[in-house]
């Protein structure tokens, strides 16, 4: 069995009377592109940071490459690229001499790779950092990130200020250093971002860990939408297991189904004659909402 490149155990933290983490676990395996999604305020950040050795836990082991990550930060800093989702950069440097000095801090890059992220991601690096928007910062920080040589890819909100563009060139990115064996963290509200790039992910909601897996794992607990066309009489839907918000129309119906009762479903679908039938499985969105519905309130999403 393969470690784990990033492990956290029982980590909690508090800030004053705020409970920010309560009893966190995660354990992320290398070659792992691994979500971390909750709205603003559930946790994402600070526990970043304990791995980030920024803030020490107050219980709880938290370690990457099997090293403490608050004793053995500097250690682990030199194998690690971090993208905040706000960047900040010194004004009266271009862009390019940021990337420059980044690197040379990492002492170990690929500069014809820089290269090709620079035109990759449609920068224009003489131009000074106090004139760049939100996104050209975050590309920056991005090509600097991926232009070094690290083991470890910590990602919060890394694609904030991008446009539809800039944010595929950013997923290639990743796949890229996934395939050479590299362990991302990706945290992000772009659901459909975490959908596409994600082999496992975690959900947090006010400092703890509510629901882990593969999304093909997460979709098994949770029901499709069908909808069906049919020769025969559909009615009978309504007596059936595992069928929920059932619609019928003439000739059609449109409902909800439990996993476990497809087989059941799909037998009585056929003898009804049915020609046509699609099944959806639910999205990672509503995978997501199903965790923040609270009295007909949604939570925000950061």
């Amino acid at each position: 069995m393969t470690d784990s490149t990033i492990t956290m155990t029982g980590i909690t933290k508090r800030f004053g009377r705020v409970q920010a983490l309560d009893g966190v676990d995660l354990a992320i395996d290398p070659g792992e592109i691994y979500g971390f999604i909750g709205p603003n305020g559930a946790g994402k950040t600070t526990t970043i940071r304990i791995l980030l050795g920024i803030l020490k836990a107050d219980a709880g082991q938290a370690t990457i490459f099997g090293k403490d990550v608050w004793s053995g930060a500097v250690a682990i800093h030199n194998q690690i690229s971090y993208v905040p989702g706000d960047v900040n950069l010194w004004p009266n440097l271009t862009g390019g001499e940021v990337i420059d000095l980044f690197v040379r801090l990492k002492k170990a890059g690929d500069k014809a790779y820089r290269e090709e992220l620079i035109e990759a991601f449609d920068f224009d690096p003489t131009k000074k950092c106090s004139t760049y928007s939100k996104g050209n910062r975050q590309k920056v920080a991005l090509i600097a990130a991926f232009s070094t040589e690290a083991e470890v890819y910590i990602l919060d909100e890394p694609t904030a200020g991008l446009d539809p563009l800039m944010e595929m060139v950013f997923r290639d990115c990743v796949r890229k250093v996934a395939a050479q064996g590299k362990t991302v963290l990706l945290s992000s509200h772009i659901l459909s971002e975490v959908e596409q790039l994600c082999d496992r992910l975690s959900i947090i909601r006010q400092g703890k860990i509510v629901d882990t897996g593969s999304l093909r794992e997460m979709q098994h607990l949770t029901r499709n939408f069908v909808h069906v066309e049919a020769s025969g009489d559909l009615g009978g839907l309504k007596e059936l297991n595992g069928v929920y918000d059932l619609s019928l129309g003439e000739g059609e119906a449109e409902f909800h189904l439990d996993n476990t009762q497809t087989a059941t479903v799909m037998a009585f679908l056929a003898s009804q004659g049915a020609t046509r039938l699609v099944s959806t499985p639910p999205t990672l969105e509503e995978l997501f909402m199903s965790h923040y519905e609270v009295a007909n309130e949604v939570v925000g999403l950061r």
